[in-house]
């Protein structure tokens, strides 16, 4: 499991990278969709590793909940099962092995050519990472008014992708300029976990609402062990939703930064 996640993750930080490659436009959107692909295959499997691992917690801490954990299990592990069948089936292995050739290709190729535009290409990349930073912290902002002081999930996983893409263009800043992450990425990083712990405990919910509507026969005494997890989910998912709204200000803040200071450096520049 942990490889199949690093193999996601590059495949995303590769996605970071692609648009800084001087590719032409088609060469780029190819690249850029086949490494997409990768990510959404292996993202399915991964999800459903990640909920595998909180029923296994939630049974460990929660023993009044047990029987009804378990049955959710059963179902989480039928799904783990197809998902992996199908991953099997599509081979990712493969097409990540031919996505690092092309790549490969690209870095010498570009390596050939970088010397007598080294300074024109700095400029470039610094421009088109500034562009992007100043892009998602705006897209930040603009999900956090709408998700506003009420839970609601659909909003909130909306504000945990935008900390995770602005956190990876700022990253991706960091790594070029040669410095170690910021403060302000670092919280992106927390509130990113805070959001990303919530929205677990909401896909739980689901799953366990849904087995309730599917119990056949109707069985009050499996339904009523459900319930009762859905409420006991239901509660830590407001108690970390009220952590998060203590907390928004602060992701406001480190968005505005980051969004101001790239256009600050332009100017230097200019």
């Amino acid at each position: 499991m942990r490889a199949l996640h690093r193999a996601r993750v590059g495949s995303r930080r590769l996605r970071e990278l692609v648009p800084l490659l001087q590719l032409d436009g088609d060469s780029a959107r190819k690249l850029g969709r086949r490494l997409k692909k990768v990510t959404s295959r292996l993202g399915a499997v991964r999800e459903l590793d990640v909920l595998l691992l909180l029923i296994d917690e939630l049974s460990s801490a929660r023993s009044a909940h047990t029987a009804a954990l378990r049955r959710l299990r059963t179902v989480v592990d039928k799904e783990r099962d197809a998902a992996r069948a199908h991953l099997n089936a599509h081979a990712p292995a493969g097409d990540m092995r031919r996505i690092a050739g092309k790549l490969d290709r690209i870095v010498s190729e570009l390596d050939r050519n970088r010397r007598p535009r080294a300074a024109r290409d700095e400029h470039g990349w610094r421009w088109a990472v500034d562009a992007r930073i100043a892009h998602r912290a705006a897209r930040l902002a603009t999900a956090m008014t709408r998700a506003g002081a009420m839970y609601l999930p659909e909003r909130l996983h909306e504000v945990r992708i935008a900390l995770k893409k602005l956190r990876y263009a700022a990253e991706l800043a960091a790594t070029i300029d040669g410095r170690a992450p910021s403060a302000g990425v670092r919280a992106l990083k927390r509130g990113q976990d805070l959001l990303g712990r919530m929205h677990d405990l909401q896909v739980l919910i689901d799953r366990a609402r849904q087995v309730q509507a599917s119990l056949s026969p109707p069985n009050l005494a499996v339904w009523r062990e459900l319930d009762a997890l859905v409420v006991s989910l239901e509660d830590e998912c407001r108690r970390l939703h009220a952590r998060y709204v203590r907390a928004r200000t602060s992701f406001a803040g480190v968005a505005e930064r980051l969004g101001a200071k790239p256009a600050s450096r332009r100017r230097r520049a200019g």
